[in-house]
């Protein structure tokens, strides 16, 4: 069994942060001239409130975006201008910002080095890294190193998960398993997180926060 972690801030105290964090990010969107702005600009005024300056968000629902691959965050900010993938918090904020403005912003958000979590559950972490190296066999679950590697570094298209927040992976993966979520490579996240028993996602959340994909 996987036992919550005690030390986390309850929801009431977490939530006013978020939605700070949100109302600034959007009144700096709608603020922006329409034209393409110097990336740091953007990071500092834009995105920074949720996913803070150098990409290390402080808000577990928001993802650290540090050390993200160029071509993911770029196929990331088109799905959201697109309506791809569905955020009634990215999609005013994308809007804002022109074409030419994602390749800068994923180039800068790249460049910067994400900064691993602790665990909180350290049992959770080590069925977790199971999870992670061999899959499950039983239910169909492939081992998650085969896409984005040992540390969690990804490729390519496969985007880096080592060090993100332990609510957001488990955000995400829920968002994948219900379809709320579908602007994955052929629906493989879909399919692969349907399988996933909660305890899966959880652990395997727990074991990444703590990886340095360096």
């Amino acid at each position: 069994m996987i036992h919550r972690d005690t030390t986390s801030k309850p929801m009431s105290t977490r939530r006013p942060l978020a939605m700070t964090a949100i109302g600034l990010a959007l009144g700096w969107a709608l603020a922006l001239p329409s034209v393409a702005q110097d990336a740091k600009t953007i990071a500092t005024a834009v995105c920074g409130a949720c996913h803070g300056e150098d990409g290390n968000s402080a808000i577990p629902m928001f993802p650290k975006i540090a050390g993200l691959q160029e071509s993911y965050i770029v196929k990331q900010l088109r799905d959201f201008q697109s309506g791809r993938r569905k955020s009634d918090i990215m999609a005013p904020v994308v809007a804002a910002l022109k074409p030419e403005d994602f390749l800068s912003l994923a180039t800068y958000y790249s460049g910067q080095k994400l900064k691993p979590g602790e665990t909180g559950d350290k049992k959770a972490a080590s069925f977790g890294k199971m999870i992670y190296f061999d899959g499950n066999e039983e239910n169909g679950v492939p081992a998650c190193i085969g896409c984005h590697q040992p540390q969690g570094a990804g490729h390519l298209i496969y985007p880096r998960i080592g060090g993100q927040h332990v609510q957001y992976v488990t955000q995400q993966l829920k968002n994948f398993a219900n379809n709320d979520r579908s602007n994955d490579v052929s629906r493989f996240m879909r399919v692969t997180a349907k399988r996933m028993s909660e305890e899966e996602i959880q652990s395997v959340a727990e074991y990444l926060v703590e990886l340095d994909a360096k």
